[in-house]
């Protein structure tokens, strides 16, 4: 037998995705992974054509470079796509790949379970970027994130870009995670959670460390502006 994959139906009703995970074929699956590749992409590509995270290109146009700039905006365009596409595939693939050798649960199994996550994921980047597009302006914070909390009461940039990583939507992949994952594993209810949180906290640190690298100094020859 067969049952066709619906992402919004399965989203709110995991005990029946679970359920027909194990007794049936899944068909169509795939469509729907291309969607929300598609859809991602086009995210992305939007939020670097409205200027969010664009600034550093701002003092190449008044300084009247127009044709400089008007490259610019194309290469970071194009490097936001391709960032966009490794930044779904490490959650699609990597992170299923790796669930999948820690638990294993099969592969197909849990790259369904992280179709879910990259969705809320977009969704949270979409959210910001709404509110963003409202406001007229953008930070390097999440409003969903413990981000701005963590800047009020912490002077360390680290720490800020660490607890901005740790969002709500962060919180409900967890929950997912470990209600899917438990359905498909004799592992220990407690030793999974800690596994689940301990692969967040971790992408949290190394998001984290990239935030606060200077990239610019090392095109610089190594000197701050």
């Amino acid at each position: 037998m067969f049952f066709e994959f619906r992402f919004w139906k399965y989203l709110f009703n995991r005990n029946e995705l679970i359920e027909s995970l194990k007794t049936t074929t899944m068909r169509n699956f795939e469509k729907r992974v291309w969607f929300v590749a598609l859809l991602g992409v086009l995210l992305f590509a939007l939020r670097d054509i409205w200027g969010m995270h664009t600034e550093a290109l701002t003092s190449i146009f008044a300084n009247g470079y127009e044709d400089t700039y008007s490259v610019a905006r194309i290469i970071s365009l194009i490097g936001v796509i391709i960032w966009s596409i490794l930044y779904m595939a490490f959650h699609f693939f990597g992170i299923a790949f790796l669930l999948h050798k820690i638990t294993s649960i099969d592969l197909s199994k849990v790259a369904v379970l992280q179709l879910f996550v990259v969705a809320l994921l977009l969704l949270e980047k979409a959210l910001n970027f709404f509110i963003y597009a409202i406001v007229g302006y953008t930070t390097d914070f999440s409003i969903l994130s413990f981000g701005p909390l963590a800047a009020t009461f912490l002077d360390n940039e680290f720490f800020i870009h660490f607890f901005n990583h740790l969002t709500l939507i962060t919180g409900l992949i967890i929950a997912i995670q470990f209600h899917f994952l438990r359905a498909f594993t004799e592992m220990s209810t407690r030793k999974l959670l800690i596994i689940i949180i301990a692969i967040q906290i971790v992408l949290a640190l190394i998001s984290a460390g990239f935030s606060v690298i200077p990239f610019e100094t090392f095109f610089e020859g190594g000197q701050s502006a």
